[in-house]
């Protein structure tokens, strides 16, 4: 059996055991339509609805859907618009086809009118802010307890989606490898973007988020995203925080360089080293909040070890300085979204876990387990709004932060497999070696 007729059968199963758990008799998977601007007729970048493209691997047909009644074969109407103004969709014919019951339409009310009396007891996921879908008789929209359970057990990846997520990642490292020539050739913010989306022969609207592409101080700007187009007197240092997707599931990953050997250089491999030392942290049963504690006490020590903090690691992390210099969360749940869903739900009858007063932004707060695919990425950032509450400090060396800030900082990031007894796959770093 393919990677492939393994996984939509993973999902049809998780499908079965979610409607029968909420009371559902059949689902209706909208894939979404796009949204046009304000006083405008010109419509934003379109981006299919993830469980939508958790059944099949399409993500440029809106207004298409997929109806599901556990027994039953998946009905997949693809919509293909008469329409003299636009390019069809080009969909080729793939293994999915043959698992499916595949109907062509032109026109969406076509679906409401092939379901008829089947839509009054369906459960319907999706937007459904435009005509005609938003007046159909469907018995809820976007049920919370069926999503719930849906996006507990997505955590747990198949076969097939870790072949995605790997293609992602090469796409991502091959882009990533431009943009780091790019910078040391000289280039200015936009024209680094440019060549991190050439490499990949990627349009702007096909990367899963807007590229955080930093030169200098800008890198500690947690999202920056605005690409200057005139390059720095003095280039010295730069972020990257970039992705790619393919066949709808998603890459994110983040590097930073120093121009030159030195004090920034020697940071960016002490960041390195730490985030390593992590991954060999990672097994089933570990505690995602447990980790991340463990990088904030690593962290710390830099801090202490670089000279900008006096005292322990264990100090340094009990003060809240670590948080000033590293604010954001260890990492996330990543698949068919970025932020992949999931990560805050204790079971899949919606229990979750309260959000942490001490780290508000971690936004995974489940155990390891096998078959979870994460993010890991620490940084260390001059970010003077969060330095102000600690402003009469005399544990913070500021010459010492002084020195750092014409640098912003450094985050390095990848994507961990969780396998067995800690026997991991880095998607990111193995990328990279295959290309490198």
């Amino acid at each position: 059996m393919s990677h492939y007729a393994q996984h939509i059968q993973t999902v049809r199963e998780r499908f079965d055991a979610a409607l029968s758990a909420t009371g559902f008799s059949s689902v209706l998977v909208y894939a979404g339509q796009p949204r046009v601007a304000f006083l405008d007729d010109n419509p934003a970048p379109y981006k299919v609805n993830p469980l939508f493209k958790y059944w099949i691997p399409v993500t440029q047909s809106p207004k298409s859907a997929i109806f599901y009644r556990p027994g039953e074969k998946p009905v997949v109407y693809l919509f293909q618009a008469r329409d003299f103004w636009h390019a069809a969709v080009d969909v080729p014919e793939e293994e999915w086809q043959q698992h499916v019951e595949l109907k062509i339409i032109d026109d969406v009310q076509a679906i409401a009118n092939d379901l008829g009396e089947q839509l009054k007891d369906c459960a319907f996921i999706g937007e459904n802010f435009a005509q005609p879908v938003a007046d159909w008789p469907v018995a809820t929209v976007n049920p919370a307890p069926l999503l719930d359970h849906l996006h507990y057990h997505r955590a747990y990846k198949t076969a097939w989606e870790v072949d995605n997520l790997r293609q992602a990642n090469l796409l991502a490292a091959r882009g990533h490898l431009a943009a780091r020539e790019a910078f040391f050739a000289g280039a200015d913010e936009l024209r680094i973007h440019q060549a991190y989306l050439s490499a990949m022969n990627f349009r702007e609207s096909e990367v899963p988020y807007n590229s955080i592409v930093a030169l200098n101080e800008h890198s500690a700007i947690l999202h920056y995203d605005i690409y200057q187009t005139q390059a720095p007197s003095e280039s010295r240092s730069f972020l990257i925080d970039a992705g790619a997707t393919y066949r709808g599931y998603c890459a994110d990953i983040t590097r930073t360089y120093a121009r030159q050997a030195g004090f920034f250089a020697d940071l960016v491999e002490a960041m390195d080293s730490a985030q390593q030392e992590l991954l060999s942290e990672i097994k089933p049963g570990v505690s995602y909040y447990d980790l991340h504690v463990s990088q904030h006490l690593k962290t710390a020590q830099i801090l202490a070890d670089f000279g900008f903090i006096n005292g322990s690691a264990e100090a340094i992390y009990e003060k809240g300085y670590s948080s000033a210099f590293f604010p954001h969360g260890l990492g996330h749940f990543i698949g068919l979204q970025v932020h992949d869903v999931g990560g805050f739900l204790r079971s899949d009858n919606g229990d979750s876990y309260p959000r942490d007063e001490r780290h508000p932004f971690l936004r995974l707060l489940r155990p390891v387990e096998e078959g979870q695919v994460f993010t890991i990425e620490p940084g260390l950032y001059v970010v003077d709004q969060l330095l102000e509450a600690h402003a009469d400090s005399k544990d913070i060396n500021w010459d010492k932060v002084d020195q750092l800030r014409p640098y912003g900082g450094v985050r390095i990031e990848d994507s961990i497999v969780v396998g067995g007894d800690g026997n991991n796959e880095n998607l990111t770093r193995d990328a990279f070696s295959k290309l490198d």
